[in-house]
């Protein structure tokens, strides 16, 4: 069999950024450097620049298919192969091929292609990869069918990003370089807005980045390579959950600010179970540290707590190892053992191990905590065994006893510490211990009746007694810990998961705190109380005074009625405590925001009426004012023609002032959100006709592009009309003679949009916020533009019917105002509803 194809693949952001050029200039490069290339196909879309670049290339003919009466052309794949070039160029990887060809996809052409040991360069972009489908669909609101899937692109020898910046990206099709001229405005405002670009760019640079750590990994695993290649300064801190987790990481992210670009990773260890538990209020305000200081946060499994870190950390190719000095005293390390820090630097290899002192750090001679995790009702058990089965062994084995059967007696006492230390723990143990041993140097050896200890051998007996009691105490009170650890663990998680899931989905966020500690601490009843009344609460107090009280802040208390909790239960109540404290904070925040703003809103607009009743409206009543006087003055000696000027003067003078007036009440409405709306599902080109009949706009005046497709809109027409009316006078006053504005529909993300188009002056970016606020003119000269309330009127009226509008750039110079608003369902008609 041959050498298989290697494939090349520029990847993209988006449509435009220069793939296609790109694959013909290497082209150019390759046959210059005497290499048999040729285009299989490629996809030019009309652009001059990449049709230029075509020439000089040899190109397969095209295989043509007719389909549906329409003749499509797809590339030749027989002709590529009989031509069996070095290397072919084919473009548009995803595309999907005419009904009849050999396969459905082209990049399964490029396979046939490369198995045949053919190169092939080719094109992508970003939202074609199937794992990001549904990634892009999200960000841009636009389903992609045609994929190519990840394993095949993976397989690619080379995967380069032909990158250009999202603002560059739309200045090239703002100058017509990507797409005709009919189709720039729908390109700028749907797919390729700022926000759309920004964030595809960076999921092609991200999606790059993890393919790179992906072969980086590969190469290593093939080649046996477990040293660490420092391609770039890793740092992972070990977190533990302790308080010694915030001073680990600030060392940690000194330590890779030093190596200048470096990546710093937090890392926590949990048992397969779940057992090795971290206070969760503290791990979880680290993680928020971590993701402050630009870092990622990990979380693994291991029961071998060191070889874990090591593990992970060469699974990240870390360069450096941060960890916190054991909160272990002496005397307690010599009694357990090396601890984590010193087997991490032994099994660590070549990667620096940096071992950060804190105060948390264990004493000189602290004691490890033995505290029994039974219950007390099990160590009565284990007591009332020891003290019931030691006499009833001790008769059964005297009536059984000769001069053999020591063996047996000695086993049988110690089978009887052992079932007591099952049972009851340490101390009944260390009871039972004591006691068989007296026993039997009592009843069992010479002589009887007397308890003398006259050979080593019964001594080391006793004692040998007493440690098996005590290992196998520590054997079962660890059990018993961890599996309450277990019990205890799996509560708090529920509670946790409940009280988030609550608040998600939309529950009064106070309230399910309180029933969720209520049902957790197995309280009679909690209530949440302020000064002055009771925000929430739960269960029934009957009177009774609360057991525990804890503050809230700003006056608001969490009481709870019933039996007084454990210091193990505290500690997640302070976590609940906290949630919430931060939920009251956001309500009286909210409250006293929505007291502020009607406020503010009122001062702004009071000043704005002043200022417009002390400038705009002076205009237009001095004007009726000075026309009504000169006819009163000058009475029958006035001309006709003089008369009829002043009248007009008047009539012009006092309809501007009606504008104004209903303008300044319509604007007071919406600030005290006043405006009585009526919506219902309508075809927006019902409201652009009236605004165009309104403004006698005739083909001469607007172009036409109405391509919603029928869809509708919840819509208060008038509204609508008045909106269309304002922003099509803009439009109109600023667009150059024999330069029509243009009115385009389309439908965009569930959405309808309608656009605007003027070729005037256009705005600045800097300006394009406040060409809404009220009373702002621009230029803020021309006094016959009147009080500047178009536009904010539009606006407000355009947001409560639940849409936006927004101005952009228009190709070539110029203004667009784009309204969006929400698609909805038409409405049904009576035959419909009949059938």
């Amino acid at each position: 069999m041959g050498r298989r194809g290697r494939l090349r693949v520029l990847l993209g952001a988006a449509p435009g950024v220069g793939k296609t050029y790109d694959m013909l200039a290497e082209g150019h490069r390759l046959l210059g450097e005497g290499k048999d290339v040729v285009i299989a196909i490629v996809e030019t879309h009309g652009r001059s620049a990449t049709t230029r670049m075509t020439e000089g290339l040899p190109i397969l003919p095209r295989r043509s298919v007719e389909h549906l009466g329409v003749v499509l052309e797809e590339m030749d794949l027989e002709g590529a192969l009989a031509r069996a070039p070095e290397i072919a160029l084919v473009d548009e990887l995803a595309h999907t091929n005419a009904p009849g060809s050999r396969h459905q996809k082209r990049w399964q052409d490029v396979e046939d292609l490369l198995d045949a040991g053919i190169d092939v360069i080719s094109t992508l972009n970003i939202q074609h990869i199937e794992s990001l489908n549904d990634v892009v669909e999200q960000i841009t609101g636009v389903p992609q069918q045609e994929t190519v899937p990840d394993r095949f692109l993976r397989r690619a020898t080379n995967v380069e990003v032909v990158d250009l910046a999202p603002q560059a990206l739309r200045d090239r099709l703002t100058g017509g370089y990507v797409y005709p001229a009919e189709r720039v405005d729908a390109a700028l405002s749907n797919y390729f807005r700022l926000g759309n670009l920004t964030a595809l760019r960076e999921l092609a640079l991200l999606w790059l980045a993890d393919e790179v750590d992906h072969a980086l990994r590969d190469y290593r695993a093939e080649h046996g390579i477990a040293s660490t290649w420092e391609a770039r300064e890793r740092v992972v801190v070990a977190l533990t959950g302790g308080p010694e987790g915030m001073t680990l990481m600030r060392r940690g992210a000194r330590i890779a600010a030093r190596s200048g670009g470096g990546e710093i990773i937090a890392v926590h260890v949990s048992s397969h179970d779940g057992l090795r538990v971290a206070d969760p209020a503290s791990l979880a305000q680290q993680r928020a540290l971590v993701e402050e200081l630009g870092g990622t946060f990990a979380q693994v499994v291991g029961e071998d707590i060191p070889s874990a870190l090591v593990e992970y950390a060469r699974s990240v190719n870390a360069t450096q190892l941060v960890l916190g000095a054991s909160r272990r005293g002496r005397l307690s390390a010599a009694l357990t053992g090396p601890g984590i820090g010193a087997t991490v630097i032994r099994e660590s290899g070549d990667i620096d191990v940096h071992i950060v002192n804190h105060p948390a750090a264990g004493g000189r001679y602290t004691l490890p905590r033995l505290g029994g995790a039974l219950t007390m009702r099990r160590r009565v058990l284990g007591a009332v065994t020891a003290l019931l089965g030691g006499p009833a062994l001790t008769w059964l084995l005297i009536s059984a006893r000769n001069e053999q059967s020591i063996t047996t007696e000695v086993l049988a006492y110690q089978l009887l510490v052992v079932v007591v230390a099952l049972i009851g723990g340490l101390w009944p143990a260390l009871f039972a211990a004591v006691l068989s041993g007296i026993t039997l140097d009592f009843f069992f050896i010479e002589p009887f009746l007397t308890i003398t200890i006259d050979e080593a051998s019964h001594a080391q007996a006793l004692i040998l007694y007493v440690i098996v009691a005590v290992l196998v105490s520590v054997v079962v009170d660890l059990a018993a810990r961890r599996t309450r650890a277990a019990r205890r663990a799996a509560a708090e998680s529920e509670l946790i998961q409940a009280i988030a899931g609550s608040v998600l989905q939309g529950s009064n966020a106070i309230q399910a705190l309180v029933d969720r500690t209520r049902e957790a601490f197995r309280l009679r009843a909690t209530v949440v109380r302020s000064t002055t009344a009771i925000i929430a609460a739960a269960g029934d107090t009957d009177g009774a005074l609360p057991s525990t009280t804890l503050d809230l802040g700003e006056g608001a208390t969490l009481e709870l009625y019933g039996p007084d909790l454990r210091a193990s239960d505290r500690r997640l109540l302070s976590v609940v405590t906290a949630q919430i404290s931060a939920v009251l904070e956001h309500q009286r925040l909210q409250e006293a925001a929505e007291k502020i703003e009607p406020i503010a809103a009122s001062d702004r607009v009071r000043g704005a009426l002043l200022s417009a009743l002390s400038h705009d409206l002076r205009r237009p009543l001095a004007a009726a004012t000075a026309a009504v006087g000169g006819l009163r003055a000058s009475g029958p000696a006035l001309s006709p023609t003089d008369r009829q000027e002043l009248l007009e003067t008047a009539g012009e003078s006092l309809t501007a002032l009606s504008s104004l007036l209903t303008d300044l009440l319509d604007v007071s409405r919406l600030q005290a959100k006043a405006l009585r709306i009526t919506t219902q599902p309508t075809d927006p080109a019902d409201a652009i006709a009236p605004a165009l009949d309104e403004l006698q706009l005739g083909p001469l005046d607007v172009e036409l592009a109405l391509d919603h497709q029928g869809a509708h809109v919840a819509i208060d027409v008038v509204l609508l009309q008045r909106v269309l009316v304002n922003v099509l006078l803009n439009a109109q006053r600023f667009s150059p003679p024999n330069a029509p504005v243009r009115v385009a529909t389309s439908t965009f993300a569930h959405r309808v949009e309608i656009r605007i188009a003027d070729h005037g002056i256009g705005v600045d970016d800097e300006r394009k916020d406040a060409i809404f606020t009220p009373f702002q003119r621009l230029g803020d000269t021309d006094n016959s533009a009147g009080l500047g309330l178009g536009l904010a009127l539009s606006k407000g009226f355009i947001e409560s019917m639940h849409g936006t509008l927004t101005p952009e750039d228009t190709p070539g110079g110029g203004l667009t105002m784009v309204i969006s608003l929400p698609m909805v369902e038409p409405p049904t008609t009576s035959t419909e509803a009949e059938s």
